[in-house]
């Protein structure tokens, strides 16, 4: 293990929240390292092509796009490693965070988590190979794609529901698939149902995603008292079965508040309850996980972190140039 390292900003993550908070901290002269552990399993870097990010051309991956902010955060100053936190200490008597990795052990003014609500395994034979490429947590990013094909849907619960929702916008048909009878007192699910392009599959289990080196091309299913198991052509497999976590294993219990859903609490400035914490992107699990909100999460922070550092008693605009 190396020195310790100081530093004004630590940020846990290397997300679309995390490249922008550390390309305005590092503007704004605050030493500023970025700790990541995998650049390239968040769901910004598992999205095949990124169409609803102003500004951006949409042929562009979110791989593409997130090499972009990175380099961008990097150019400015930002120190990028690639390493993994596995524990932090936000007690220290003279204030300063302490970041604990493999490689070296960081001690900051200002900690930031971002490490993003992928926080699950795959539920499926099949899900973690074709993620990405026809499977997705997410049918506000990537529905549009599907404009005139066959998708699957699976999950009994109310994201599903809204999701399914969506898609209708855009799917010629959606195969919704539920272990168990949906709540038919649910308004959204009879909305849903009502669809035209909506075929439900009740009490039948998703068995395994199907496809080939240009991705997804169906799922097997199985009904429920039934011997045989079916398979369905389709294009795209949107999976709400589990739901997204927060990830926060390194974090200890009750080193932060919480919500129920175990999104971290931050006020407006995005600081949680421990005064120099910052929490920005997914990891907060708000209703709106978009690449521009994450984005946006990150810019705040900043320059909160940049007023609060500094002791200012209002923000420093970063557009004003001489």
């Amino acid at each position: 293990m190396s020195a310790d390292e100081e530093t004004d900003v630590c940020i846990i993550g290397g997300g679309p929240a995390g490249c922008t908070c550390a390309l305005y901290t590092s503007r704004a002269n605050l030493k500023t390292v970025v700790l990541d552990k995998n650049p390239f399993v968040g769901a910004l870097a598992i999205t095949s092509h990124i169409a609803n990010y102003p500004g951006v051309d949409k042929s562009m991956t979110g791989t593409e796009l997130l090499d972009m902010m990175r380099d961008q955060a990097i150019q400015y100053g930002t120190d990028y490693k690639k390493t993994q936190v596995f524990m932090v200490d936000t007690t220290s008597e003279d204030g300063r965070k302490i970041v604990y990795t493999p490689d070296g052990i960081f001690k900051t003014k200002a900690l930031v988590l971002a490490t993003g609500a992928m926080g699950r395994p795959a539920s499926f034979k099949g899900e973690g190979e074709y993620l990405g490429k026809g499977v997705s947590y997410c049918a506000t990013c990537d529905g549009a794609f599907y404009v005139g094909e066959e998708v699957v849907v699976s999950g009994v619960n109310g994201e599903a529901v809204e999701e399914a929702l969506y898609l209708t916008k855009f799917a010629k048909v959606i195969h919704w698939i539920t272990n168990s009878e949906p709540n038919m007192e649910d308004h959204l699910t009879k909305t849903l149902l009502d669809e035209p392009n909506v075929k439900q599959w009740p009490k039948t289990k998703l068995i395994e995603v199907l496809g080939d080196g240009g991705g997804v091309t169906g799922v097997r299913v199985k009904k429920r008292g039934e011997e045989e198991e079916e398979e369905i052509k389709v294009e795209g497999c949107f999976i709400y079965e589990a739901g997204s976590k927060p990830i926060t294993d390194f974090l200890t219990s009750g080193a932060v508040d919480k919500d129920e859903d175990g999104g971290i609490v931050v006020g407006d400035d995005m600081m949680t309850n421990i005064e120099g914490v910052f929490a920005i992107g997914d990891i907060r699990n708000t209703p709106f996980k978009q690449v521009v909100v994450a984005a946006s999460d990150g810019c705040i922070a900043a320059m909160s972190i940049d007023k609060w550092l500094k002791g200012r008693k209002s923000y420093k605009v970063d557009w004003v140039h001489k």
